[in-house]
């Protein structure tokens, strides 16, 4: 149900196995931890909850989210009397639009009937954040790009990022903003990282980052100049319907083969930002595609 795999000497991560291959983390200390998000289905968060707890036996003390997105941010509630750390705008989101999607999903599954949605205790907004777990400082930052309020959470001894959703094995950019992500990925590609722990997919490693860097930056590039592209046509709609995600760089089997569903969603997201309308379509066609 959940992939366990230790990145450094008392620091974790977590991958669904059911969704999207989601990851969470967690950084041990002598007499509490602090879990890094949390898993989209109750019984995967209770299983990091666990390892920690009956396995490691130490208290969870503190769950800070990277973002407020539901596979990121539902979980905090298996985490009684620990305290929910977040940027100001994730708290914001949640109440404003994570709690009307949550209570429109647990009226339709089951799993989610014993959760509910704990808003951050503590928030910043502005420059960096630290917080020392045993001999492991955490350093929280603001990262927005696939979502205005992403942050990442740098363990400074060992040089390893849990960046949330900025990085990915795609790029997305639906909920955020093409020019931050392009921004914050350089930022990222400057840290001299040993680890990423990506908001999905596998842990990048240190020979890994550099490359990894430059390849989303060349499908960022891609993906607006086919947007330029569509916009000088009669129905853009129709030319990037025709865009697969392996011509701008992507390999379509990433994410369990999710790649080309993010990949047609950000074309069009990013058509609707640049020129502030839907892409048209052809006349016998659905007005849009998504």
């Amino acid at each position: 149900m959940v992939k366990r795999e230790r990145i450094a000497n008392n620091v974790y991560s977590f991958q669904s196995e059911i969704y999207a291959q989601v990851n969470a983390g967690a950084v041990i200390g002598p007499e509490w931890a602090c879990v890094i998000d949390t898993l989209p289905y109750p019984e995967e968060t209770w299983a990091i909850r666990d390892f920690i707890e009956q396995d490691l036996k130490v208290p969870v003390r503190y769950v800070i989210l990277t973002h407020y997105h539901a596979d990121h941010s539902w979980g905090t509630c298996f985490f009684p009397g620990a305290l929910v750390i977040s940027s100001r705008l994730t708290r914001q989101f949640l109440r404003e639009k994570g709690m009307p999607s949550f209570d429109a999903v647990k009226k339709e599954n089951e799993s989610f009937q014993r959760s509910f949605i704990v808003l951050p205790h503590l928030t910043f907004s502005e420059g960096n954040v630290k917080l020392v777990v045993g001999k492991k400082t955490l350093t929280m930052m603001n990262l927005p790009g696939h979502s205005k309020d992403g942050i990442g959470i740098l363990v400074e001894e060992d040089r390893v990022l849990f960046s949330g959703d900025i990085f990915m094995p795609i790029p997305y950019i639906v909920d955020g903003d093409i020019d931050e992500m392009i921004t914050n990925l350089k930022k990222i590609g400057r840290m001299k990282l040993e680890n990423i722990v990506q908001g999905h997919g596998e842990v990048v490693l240190r020979g890994e980052v550099e490359g990894s860097v430059k390849d989303h930056l060349a499908y960022l590039s891609m993906i607006k100049k086919k947007v330029h592209q569509a916009s000088r046509r009669k129905y853009p709609g129709e030319f990037l319907e025709g865009i697969n995600v392996e011509s701008c760089g992507k390999s379509r089997v990433l994410l369990g083969g999710l790649a080309e569903e993010l990949h047609k969603r950000n074309l069009i997201a990013l058509y609707r930002r640049t020129y502030d309308k839907a892409p048209k379509y052809p006349p016998d066609e659905k007005d849009a595609y998504y």
